[in-house]
């Protein structure tokens, strides 16, 4: 009797989803299972109706949308033409990874587990709703839940006679293998597509490159400008340019030097069995050893808990095997998060403190152990009617300290501002996407945006764009610590002011004795705003940091609804969701 087979489908969009898939993956070989792992959009949807056994892993983001690798699968999934008995003869499961601090907690996963029962699947078990807020983090969900959907499937679906499953510590087969080349080959010259896409990005000049805050300011920010003349770009306010950033310099030749690896030498890849998945379109064939460390794997990301689970099988030294094993056990989270999460150890520093495994490691399983690193995304800051063949960002450069002796350092604001155009040609590879705000068309629509620190970017290009097509309704709220220290644009906000295109609003929260924040300024301005979006149809936009800052606005806003309203509490609440669902309010916020 040969191996039953398991497909598992994920969407993932910072990388969290597949891991989660890559582990249920593991979990089946273990269990003498035939498995493929794969991206949801890049797996022929047809084939659905003839699959058997299959598990969907799927994150939600945004405003509760899928991921972008899952968007041509939904957009199928959801034809009304599709009849209601096309998967009778499909077992599966859903497991949803989110965060319940967003109010469209796992959207993706409920709306997906539904609709699959729609179309006559049968649910091995209930969907799965992982929560970063769990006390165990998304774990606390997904490890007992991976119990009754293993109980389950194994009962439908057992091992082959005799065949034992493999344990814990048992080294699976790597997914590729290396092979090195002798000599170098000659440079491939590649064909830029239009327009560009992740696979394809734009390299685009960097051409500006300074700090906007005062020299003796805490926290470094950023004003960048990149040149994307000729790459056919298009965008609009409330756009996003997605870019990803490279490993620093002294990581490439550390991990290098920790792995006995020659950046210079030149490899091509293998999958090792038909059920893997080509290998990544990312990485030339033949491919760098300095490419793959620089430009592909994530190594100084904080590990997860299936890189020490990998890590594990290679372990000789019995000390550094028990560590590892420990992090890689429910039990262990608690210790992993004190190791890895809360000092926000990387991969790299890892491997430092387990020498003896990090000896034993296999070059052919460094794609098992790291994930890719992913596109890092910045709401752009500029508008093409205002600043032709380019694009601006704001960018605050992550740096801080934890109990460790190094700093830790933001990947990409790092990597960005570290480039300087001044000592020769840079160029970064971008593309963009349609970002989650939109503005109206009418151009007597007012729009107030409330967009303390680097919340402003959408709202700059906003302003630009609508001064530029005559429209001046335009209120912003801004906040920051100081005046004299980090009011970005501010002299550009004066000159719309004078010249009558916008209204400003500012909180300087450290500027005073008592704190004050946009949301004090909203109260403050009931009667302009309750005019503006009772009378004139308004809308109202939120963006940046989402800590406590969005929820103080909405409070705020409903304060003005109740005082110059008369509302009682429920009726401005009321008016809140009805403007959120006629896209008259919309936040874009991030932690």
């Amino acid at each position: 009797m040969s191996a039953h087979a398991l497909l598992v489908l994920y969407g993932s969009q910072t990388g969290s989803a597949q891991d989660t898939a890559e582990r249920i993956g593991r979990q089946a070989q273990r269990r003498r299972m035939r498995v493929r792992v794969e991206a949801l959009d890049s797996y022929n949807v047809a084939n659905l109706i003839s699959e058997s056994l299959v598990v969907f892993v799927c994150a939600t983001t945004g405003q509760g949308d899928p991921p972008d690798n899952m968007k041509k699968f939904w957009r199928f999934l959801f034809r009304k033409s599709l009849p209601a008995d096309s998967l009778c003869r499909l077992d599966c499961a859903v497991l949803g990874l989110g965060d319940s601090s967003y109010p469209k907690f796992n959207f993706v996963a409920k709306k997906l587990h539904k609709r699959l029962l729609l179309l006559g699947a049968n649910m091995l078990v209930p969907v799965g709703l992982a929560d970063d807020q769990h006390d165990l983090g998304p774990d606390g969900v997904i490890d007992p839940w991976l119990i009754s959907f293993w109980q389950k499937t194994l009962s439908l679906y057992p091992p082959p006679a005799g065949l034992a499953p493999l344990r814990e510590e048992d080294k699976l087969p790597p997914r590729y293998v290396f092979h090195f080349l002798d000599e170098v080959p000659d440079k491939q010259t590649e064909h830029l597509q239009t327009p560009p896409t992740p696979l394809q990005p734009f390299p685009a000049p960097l051409v500006f490159n300074q700090r906007v805050t005062h020299p003796s300011h805490f926290q470094d920010v950023r004003h960048i400008e990149f040149d994307i003349t000729g790459s056919n770009i298009q965008y609009s306010a409330g756009d996003v340019v997605m870019m990803r950033p490279c490993n620093a310099a002294e990581d490439v030749e550390q991990f290098c030097q920790l792995l006995k690896l020659e950046p210079e030498r030149y490899f091509t890849l293998t999958p090792t069995d038909s059920s893997t998945v080509a290998v990544p379109a990312r990485l030339p064939q033949p491919c760098s050893v300095r490419f793959l460390v620089e430009q592909f794997l994530d190594i100084s990301a904080v590990p997860r808990r299936s890189f020490f689970e990998v890590l594990a099988t290679f372990a000789t030294n019995e000390l550094e095997r028990d560590k590892l094993l420990e992090f890689s056990s429910a039990q262990g989270q608690d210790a992993l998060h004190s190791y890895c999460n809360r000092p926000r150890r990387t991969a790299l520093e890892v491997l430092a403190d387990f020498p003896h495994t990090t000896a034993q490691l296999s070059i052919d399983y460094l794609l098992d152990l790291f994930p890719e690193i992913q596109p890092r995304s910045f709401s752009i800051a500029s508008s093409l009617l205002q600043h032709p063949n380019r694009i601006q960002i704001l960018v605050a450069v992550v740096k801080y300290k934890s109990m460790l002796f190094k700093p830790r350092k933001g990947l990409c604001s790092s990597w960005l501002a570290s480039l300087d155009p001044s000592k020769g040609d840079v160029c970064v590879p971008l593309w963009v996407k349609k970002g989650s705000l939109s503005f109206p068309q009418d151009p007597d629509t007012p729009v107030v945006m409330v967009g303390p620190g680097t919340g402003v970017a959408p709202f700059r290009s906003a302003i630009q764009e609508r001064a530029a097509q005559g429209k001046m309704a335009n209120v912003l709220f801004f906040g920051c610590r100081s005046e004299s220290k980090d009011f970005y644009c501010g002299s550009e906000w004066e000159e719309k002011v004078q010249a009558g295109q916008m209204i400003l609003v500012t909180a300087f929260s450290r500027d005073q004795e008592e704190k004050i924040y946009v949301q004090h300024r909203v109260k403050e301005q009931s009667k302009l705003l309750w005019d503006l979006i009772a009378k004139k149809n308004a809308f109202f936009y939120i963006a940046g940091n989402a800590k406590q800052m969005p929820a103080s606005v909405c409070d705020a806003l409903k304060e003005v609804f109740q005082k110059e309203g008369g509302m009682s509490e429920n009726q401005a609440q009321e008016m809140l969701d009805a403007m959120e669902k006629a896209k008259r309010f919309q936040s874009e916020t991030w932690s």
